[in-house]
């Protein structure tokens, strides 16, 4: 009920949401070419800007630094040459990404005649509050452009102007291909009323999708009135298996844990099998690299850097150089830990036996599982999606890195030939 917010916040994503959804009327009509010459115009305007972009980011990184933001939260935040050129890299790979929308899911024909269809369509206005990550201004924005959707962006207050400066670029592309403008809309405010007012926005917008910590997803869950696709935390799991191979193990560990440690991706938690024989190296080498770790007593009886973890732990998404490690007893102790601490995102087994491997994908309930691979895979651009928009641990729509086809949904298409029903 959008009276409880300051008007101004009302009226502002009401105005977005309009315009938003007469430019998706006009998205869902667009052709695959036009949408992809937007993005290819985008991409090159994001290279063409590079400094401009890594000033304004320079700016936030600044802030941020003064605000007492932590070492993963100015991590997501930082834009290097390397990163920009990773959007641009983002963007034109989701242009060359089939286009989803009209894409016949199946046909039937009925005994009396009648031919059926399910044919892929936008979702309409698409709504995304993030925090930090400025790169997800130009994946949002071109994976909701070319799954036929207009899309209000709601970046946080600390990534301002460095998502200022990728939203130029976008409309840049979407001028170049005579699209409007309105299809990709960054709120101009900061003010958390807008973020409410997003949330109640029923009949506007068509579904929300919030990427950032657990206290903005917290939040969304809380009081959206729309649709919402998302995961609350990322507590994902390693189980390093009795027939696990040794180096392996210790590689898929290091990597899981501290590759980036900011990302929803990182393993939080490492379950070691009392079968496995070499626990020591891998204790070793996460402490060698300044990973903290929080550990049962069998645990810091091998690696006495360890230091006592709480019940709290196994139920934490650190975001940091921070693992909770403990043994359990095979793959059935590993399932039934993730089953009570995990959060359905990603979890992963390393083992050379190919039965227990196989007993851990089908039991672990997770929306990405995982064997002899890091949990830093989990992630749309690594699956192939181009990029993703988000991953969603729930179980209605989409599941896991939600990329184009889960940004569509579908209708039913009936061709008669005069057919009434008795």
């Amino acid at each position: 009920m959008t009276e409880a917010f300051p008007i101004d916040a009302a009226l502002l994503v009401r105005d977005m949401a309009v315009r938003a959804r007469t430019a998706a009327a006009m998205l869902a009509r667009a052709p695959s070419t036009q949408k992809a010459a937007a993005l290819h115009a985008a991409a090159q305007t994001l290279r063409e800007e590079g400094p401009a972009i890594l000033a304004a980011n320079s700016d936030d990184l600044a802030r941020g630094r003064s605000a007492g933001l932590s070492d993963a939260l100015l991590d997501r935040l930082l834009l290097n040459e390397a990163r920009v050129e990773g959007i641009a890299a983002a963007l034109e790979a989701v242009a060359g990404l089939q286009d989803p929308v009209g894409s016949v899911i199946d046909d039937t024909e009925r005994p009396n005649g009648l031919k059926l269809s399910r044919v892929r369509v936008p979702l309409g206005v698409v709504g995304i509050i993030y925090e930090s990550r400025p790169n997800v201004t130009a994946d949002a924005g071109a994976l909701a452009l070319m799954a036929g959707n207009a899309v209000i962006l709601r970046g946080g207050s600390e990534a301002r102007a460095s998502n200022r400066a990728i939203h130029d670029c976008l409309l840049a592309g979407l001028e170049a291909a005579g699209l409007p403008a309105d299809a990709i809309q960054l709120v101009p405010v900061t003010d958390r009323a807008a973020v409410g007012a997003m949330l109640t926005a029923q009949g506007l917008i068509d579904v929300i999708i919030p990427r950032g910590g657990k206290g903005l997803v917290a939040r969304v869950q809380e009081e959206a009135r729309v649709p919402v696709l998302a995961h609350l935390d990322g507590i994902n799991h390693l189980y390093i298996d009795g027939a696990a191979d040794p180096a392996k193990a210790l590689a898929l560990a290091v990597n899981a844990k501290l590759r980036r440690t900011g990302v929803c991706g990182a393993t939080e938690t490492l379950l070691i099998d009392r079968a496995y024989g070499s626990p020591a190296p891998i204790l070793a080498a996460l402490a060698d690299a300044g990973c903290e770790l929080r550990a049962t007593p069998e645990i810091r009886a091998i690696e006495p850097r360890a230091i006592v973890a709480t019940d709290e732990d196994w139920d934490t998404e650190y975001l940091d150089a921070i693992v909770s490690v403990t043994f359990v007893d095979g793959v059935a102790g590993a399932v039934a830990h993730i089953a009570a601490h995990g959060s359905h995102h990603t979890d992963a087994i390393v083992t050379e036996d190919r039965n227990v491997a196989e007993l851990f994908l089908a039991d672990v309930d997770s929306a990405i599982v995982m064997w002899n691979a890091s949990t830093q895979f989990a992630d749309g651009g690594e699956f192939g999606l181009g990029a993703e928009i988000g991953i969603s641990t729930g179980r209605l729509h989409a599941r896991g890195p939600v990329a184009l086809e889960g940004l569509t949904t579908y209708k039913w298409i009936v061709r008669g030939t005069g057919q009434i029903r008795p």
